[in-house]
């Protein structure tokens, strides 16, 4: 039987495919987990996020990796920490030219390194890697997304 938890927590989820940026870019969440650690993203080609030369547009290729980190740890880390998207850089490897797609990972090591490090400094900049693939899982773009992250005062 689904919670009423589980069953907000699912609309809340499907409601992020709604947010203008990702809707215009056609940015899809097709899976997030339950407990915010694993997370799968994709984006078909289309007449909006398809650029001068009929390819994946870059911009859009960035959209789609932007915020899943940030939402990840806040919702693993808690109330306690304070998480922001500070700065990424992405390296176009391959045009996309049809679907593409990022996977998501948060592993407990992730999580046990901040809290740790935050033990001994005020705030941290973490790195994640984030790889964009096309349907023959050949690699398009990769994305390095950092974080700024502290405990609260």
């Amino acid at each position: 039987m689904i919670t009423l938890f589980e069953l907000r927590q699912r609309f809340l989820d499907k409601l992020i495919n709604f947010y203008g940026p990702f809707l215009g870019a056609g940015v899809r969440l097709l899976f997030m987990s339950k407990d915010y650690r694993r997370a799968r993203v994709a984006m078909k080609l289309t007449f909006y996020n398809k650029n001068y030369m009929g390819t994946q547009f870059g911009g859009s290729l960035y959209a789609m990796t932007d915020p899943w980190y940030m939402l990840m740890l806040i919702k693993n880390l808690g109330k306690d920490y304070i998480v922001w998207d500070k700065a990424a850089s992405i390296n176009f490897r391959k045009p996309g030219r049809g679907t593409v797609y990022a996977d998501f990972h948060l592993t407990e090591e992730h999580l046990t390194e901040i809290r740790q490090t935050l033990l001994t400094v005020n705030k941290l900049d973490y790195v994640f890697k984030v790889e964009v693939r096309d349907e023959d899982g050949k690699l398009i773009a990769d994305v390095d997304k950092v974080l700024y992250i502290r405990k609260k005062a």
